[in-house]
């Protein structure tokens, strides 16, 4: 991939886009003769710690529980690597290389602001690995989120000393290896560097950037396949006008008003039954500025508050100066723990109010459209089945939507007395989030099945593309199929994206913009 940009770690503002776009190769991260002044600065005075004798927690002590146990001058370096083995004590399978990475620049960015005693040569080893794609493994449990992500940062920097695993050109090799093809040699960890390689929340940061990245997509898809069931259905557009929103005025509310309204702009399916006898939709149609505004809102609110922690130091202690260092509680990862259970309940509530979606295009009670979604029925099923599916998916989101952030049991003997669970958090969340992709695949079939009897009518132009797109993918269904293969497909369609970037080429193709308030905040991040 080409590389756009450059972003200079410990200086630039980091955001979840940057940290995928670094992930992805497309942005280079670079460290400056700036950035590393400030770093070799800390490092030195560190150093002057140790001579100086002065007791400083884990730079002359032990660690948690020992942190009283003071430790000699000749002991510290050793005390360092010490702390990576021991404290390397995941367990469950390796997340994903993309995960890693980005755990890694997320980590490069923390310790080049300066504050950490990092030595430089330490910290162009890890841009190393970066930058040549031998990303440690990293197994995805085993941190409860205060003292920092330990467990999970040990195994990520395990390889600095020449342990652990890496992937590799497609491999998973012993970081022996890696030392065999590449010439490397472990390296040296002086005072502290041990401590400030393990404590901070980059294992609980990198989930949330790709939470913040998922969860948008799948809003946006929840809106526009919204707004095709809503045609489908014969719905109210009244419920989106702007006048109502007005009076409530919620940005995530207002926002998916205006992008439905973009959306149905043109309908002819709309002007058809403009003055029918039905009084109001049932909720998951009517409530989709309000239930998928709220979760909209809950995105922002983690999206903010990610973006304040990528750009923080969170290991401990800090240096702030020659004659300040603060042993505190930066790595404590109750801030987005909290946001991320809230992350996970706005993403279950999308694939929950879908699901309701798509038993209501079942029940044939709209006209035109059959019961189950096919006129022949008796001998088949038609698209019953299918609920069955999102129903499945739906309650076992729920199931997972218990706050781990509401838990905490003591650890280091109880020195570490309170902790976030914030790792929990964020793996529950991204496991939703899998869910919800394929709730809205389901939806996506059958908010297509009941679109088709609306035709020969046409409805907004956007709309109407995304069913062509479609129907070159997933046939109409007249009879019953082995709808794994279709759910399948539409899976496929709603992870690669296929339907907003349609959407999107299509509005830059007839110069069309989105009639929707707050957009910058809602589509960047």
């Amino acid at each position: 991939m080409a590389i756009d940009r450059t972003f200079q770690f410990g200086e630039d503002h980091l955001t979840a886009s940057i940290a995928l776009g670094m992930a992805h190769g497309s942005i280079k991260g670079i460290l400056t003769d700036e950035c590393l002044q400030h770093v070799n600065a800390s490092y030195q005075r560190v150093q002057r710690i140790v001579e100086k004798g002065d007791t400083v927690y884990g730079i002359n002590t032990g660690f948690g529980p020992l942190c009283s146990t003071r430790i000699s001058k000749e002991d510290t370096k050793i005390l360092q690597s010490n702390i990576l083995k021991s404290h390397s004590v995941g367990v469950g399978e390796p997340i994903s290389t993309e995960l890693a990475k980005i755990m890694l620049i997320l980590k490069i960015h923390a310790l080049a602001k300066g504050f950490s005693g990092i030595a430089e040569t330490t910290l162009q080893r890890m841009l190393w690995h970066l930058e040549n794609d031998a990303i440690p493994v990293v197994p995805s449990q085993g941190s409860v989120g205060a003292s920092g992500d330990l467990a999970p940062l040990s195994h990520l920097f395990l390889p600095l000393i020449g342990l652990g695993k890496v992937e590799y050109n497609g491999k998973t090799i012993p970081t022996e290896e890696l030392f065999q093809k590449t010439g490397l040699q472990p390296l040296e960890l002086g005072p502290k560097e041990g401590l400030a390689l393990i404590n901070g929340t980059q294992f609980i940061a990198a989930h949330s950037v790709m939470l913040v990245h998922k969860l948008q997509y799948c809003l946006r898809h929840a809106d526009i396949i919204g707004a095709m069931m809503l045609e489908g259905l014969q719905g109210s557009m009244k419920p989106f006008f702007e006048e109502l929103h007005e009076l409530r005025p919620f940005k995530g509310n207002q926002h998916v008003a205006g992008r439905i309204r973009t959306l149905l702009q043109g309908s002819e399916i709309l002007e058809d039954h403009i003055d029918c006898e039905r009084v109001q939709d049932p909720y998951s149609l009517r409530c989709m500025p309000q239930v998928h505004g709220a979760s909209r809102n809950a995105w922002l609110h983690l999206k903010e508050l990610l973006e304040i922690e990528l750009n923080s130091v969170t290991d401990n202690p800090v240096i702030i100066n020659d004659e300040l260092t603060i042993s505190g509680g930066n790595f404590h990862g109750q801030p987005l723990a909290m946001a991320l259970d809230y992350a996970a309940l706005a993403a279950s509530e999308i694939g929950n109010i879908s699901d309701r979606r798509i038993y209501l295009a079942l029940e044939g009670n709209s006209p035109g459209v059959p019961k189950l979604l096919m006129n022949d029925t008796g001998i088949n099923s038609g698209y019953m089945i299918l609920q069955y599916t999102s129903a499945a998916l739906a309650s076992e989101n729920k199931s997972l939507c218990f706050p781990a952030s509401a838990d905490s049991i003591p650890t280091s003997l109880g020195q570490e007395d309170h902790v976030s669970m914030g790792s929990i958090s964020g793996r529950k969340a991204l496991n939703i989030i899998e869910n919800v992709e394929k709730i809205l695949a389901i939806e996506l079939l059958t908010s297509a099945q009941a679109f088709e009897y609306r035709k020969p009518l046409k409805s907004g132009i956007l709309l109407d593309e995304i069913h062509t797109f479609l129907r070159t993918k997933v046939a109409f269904a007249e009879s019953d199929r082995v709808f794994a293969d279709d759910i399948e497909k539409g899976i496929e369609i709603i992870q690669n994206r296929e339907i907003i970037d349609l959407v999107d080429r299509v509005m830059d193709e007839k110069q069309l913009k989105w009639n929707a308030p707050h957009l910058d905040e809602f589509e960047t991040y």
